[in-house]
């Protein structure tokens, strides 16, 4: 990966619906080699995709948590049921095995605080292995979607 490939990449990441002339354009490689770098940075795996960031709020989740989750036990087979039984759960967006005072750190999003506290006591808090969910409630986010 060079310069160019970076260049491409950072252009992606925020405007990932360019078309390849402008992409081109940008990076200052004429439409065809532009087209072939992008092609061979999906190929091997460097682009894993395309998505639409959407507006959590107009999808009814306005509240948006993190959860701290620890775990009970650490068998492979605690965490293995955990990780099955966490990833079914639809209010779930991101899921990251953590170090530190937690095992887990989940984001959440929910309609409101009612919502959260129904998802917390009736979903997330039996969840297989759970000894504890501490909650961080996000008042304000000042950056933007991650890519």
């Amino acid at each position: 990966m060079d310069e160019v490939d970076r260049s491409i990449l950072a252009v992606l990441e925020k405007h990932g619906r360019i078309s390849n002339a402008e992409l081109a354009a940008r990076v200052g490689l004429s439409p065809s080699p532009c087209l072939r770098r992008v092609h061979r940075l999906e190929e091997t795996g460097v682009i894993r995709g395309y998505r639409a960031l959407i507006d959590p709020a107009a999808l009814g989740r306005s509240l948006r948590v993190f959860a701290g989750v620890r775990l009970v036990r650490h068998t492979r087979a605690d965490v293995a049921a955990f990780e099955r039984a966490v990833t079914q759960l639809p209010e779930v967006v991101h899921t990251h095995h953590i170090t530190g005072n937690y095992d887990y750190l989940l984001q959440v999003e929910v309609a409101d605080l009612p919502a959260y506290e129904d998802f917390h006591a009736n979903r997330l808090a039996g969840l297989p292995g759970v000894a504890t969910v501490t909650s961080y409630v996000t008042m304000k986010t000042l950056s933007a979607d991650p890519a």
